[in-house]
């Protein structure tokens, strides 16, 4: 059995083992990654042999680091260990590829859907559905763009209402305010001000990762759109993208049981941040330091930085994801649109769902 793991912004694991009676043995780690002394691989892939087949990442990681500890102690290897470029956990995810437990972006193919404006609540409720229905084996990866007209604020899964939005604002500005099934903290959107878009995969794509690896795993795909339209960006804090002038977006993930994850992001392109400062409460104190408090002016990090057209940019992330990973255009199917018609009448428009945490 084969199966490779290519560290983000690091390198290429190799792992070949064969299965006897449920357990594994004859596991060879190889790769192009840096490890010092040499004689540490074969110590690697012998810390893994007589586990059982099923072995979760965790575990793996633990029998790795284990072994390695104890063959520096009695000298079966001279000196620390160092593995650049790689680390235990990355050997242990290219061993539940080669097992079938995890997945490479290469297994999936992915439906790339773009439909035309939507109500926020129905975006919110598409993507509780399509998340629900890759779980069920009804509908495989999916990347969807988000399409709308009304301003709206989108909170997260446990925010507090009254301590994110300032109602009466939102009120006077006529901004929708939808809750989310995913964590993370408020989108402020107008139509033509940001690029969303949801991606829905099987948990076998980030199988044994953290939520913080994922987040990294699933967003690497953006920094290369990214550089496709001018903007050089990188990874921030648990969540965010940003570049030099600052922070670009931010991410969410939820997963259902049944082994479906939503991970979706929000960036900004041109956003009107007197308004904004206005409805968010908690956007107030995160620009009171940016001199925009008072200010009329606009927060356009893509627009300035790329000088195109919002449709160009999300043009050219479609292209650039369809570049990396085998992708066929697709629709929203009708019961999907139905029963997401259906929660959005009740649920996401629901005051009870909207200020479940006051």
């Amino acid at each position: 059995m084969h199966g490779e793991y290519k560290v983000p912004g690091g390198k290429l694991v190799v792992v070949d083992l064969e299965v006897d009676d449920g357990t594994l043995s004859e596991v060879v780690v190889s790769g192009d990654f840096f490890l010092e002394p040499d004689e540490a691989l074969p110590v690697i892939g012998a810390a893994l042999v007589g586990l059982p087949h099923d072995t979760p990442v965790g575990r793996l990681v633990a029998a790795i680091e284990a072994t390695l500890e104890r063959a520096e102690a009695d000298g079966t290897v001279a000196g620390p260990v160092a593995m650049v470029g790689f680390d235990a956990q990355a050997v242990a995810i290219a061993v539940r590829r080669a097992l079938g437990f995890s997945t490479a972006w290469a297994d999936h193919t992915f439906e790339l859907i773009h439909p035309g404006p939507l109500p926020p609540a129905m975006h919110a409720a598409l993507d509780q559905v399509l998340t629900e229905e890759l779980a069920a084996g009804r509908r495989g990866p999916t990347l969807r763009f988000w399409e709308w007209v009304e301003p709206a604020v989108v909170i997260g899964s446990f925010q507090s209402l009254r301590n994110e939005v300032d109602l009466e604002a939102a009120q006077r500005h006529d901004v929708t305010v939808v809750r989310r099934i995913s964590g993370g903290g408020a989108m402020f959107m107008e139509a033509g001000n940001c690029i969303t878009f949801s991606l829905v995969v099987p948990a076998s794509l980030v199988d044994g990762m953290s939520f913080e690896e994922s987040y990294g795993f699933l967003n690497q795909w953006v920094l290369g759109a990214l550089e496709d339209v001018g903007v050089h960006a990188f990874l921030a804090g648990l969540n965010d993208i940003a570049s030099p002038d600052g922070k670009l977006a931010g991410s969410a993930q939820k997963r259902v049981v049944g082994g479906a994850v939503l991970h979706h992001v929000t960036m900004s392109y041109d956003i009107d941040a007197a308004k904004m400062l206005e409805v968010l409460r908690i956007g107030r104190e995160k620009l009171s330091d940016k001199g925009t408090a008072s200010a009329v002016k606009r927060v356009d990090p893509v627009r300035s930085q790329t000088h195109l057209p919002r449709e160009v940019v999300i043009d050219a992330f479609k292209a650039h994801f369809r570049s990396r990973y085998d992708t066929v255009d697709g629709d929203l199917r009708t019961d999907e649109l139905q029963r997401a018609a259906h929660l959005m009448e009740t649920k996401f428009t629901d005051p009870t769902w909207t200020a479940r945490v006051p």
